[in-house]
């Protein structure tokens, strides 16, 4: 579910958005308001639909402190965790032999997911659970 409004080209605002993802692709979209316009950027190509990058930013951050919904993506993402549907940014990728296996599309669209009242905890290889983010604070 997001946190915050999302502002597609346009200036169409699709908020209350909760998209699930099963294998790294959006099966369902749904949103109280601008769905249809989600669904279509998600329909844009092979790609538009999969996760394409996952981000944890604490609440912490100059632009979170602030409290404002910029209702601008590259403002917005500094302040809470995010997701993106689309590509991928190569740079990100530390082996090249991963690059084969890099998500492409035309689009890249983040939208919000953090606030203070969601946990995130990672998962170690052998099993064991590690808290990441509480109460909008880093753990680790």
């Amino acid at each position: 579910m997001s946190s915050k409004p999302l502002v597609l080209p346009g200036a169409i605002t699709v908020d209350g958005l909760r998209v699930r993802f099963e294998d790294g692709r959006a099966v369902e979209i749904d949103a109280d308001v601008g769905e249809d316009a989600l669904r279509t950027t998600a329909s844009a190509d092979d790609g538009a639909s999969r996760l394409a990058e996952v981000a944890l930013v604490d609440g912490g951050s100059r632009i979170g402190k602030v409290g404002t919904v910029f209702r601008t993506t590259l403002i917005d993402e500094n302040a809470a965790s995010h997701v993106a549907l689309g590509a991928a940014y190569p740079f990100t990728i530390s082996d090249e032999a991963d690059l084969a296996r890099m998500n492409e599309s035309t689009i890249h669209v983040d939208f919000m997911i953090g606030s203070d009242d969601i946990d995130v905890t990672g998962v170690t290889r052998s099993g064991e659970d590690v808290p990441l983010l509480r109460g909008g604070s880093w753990q680790i």
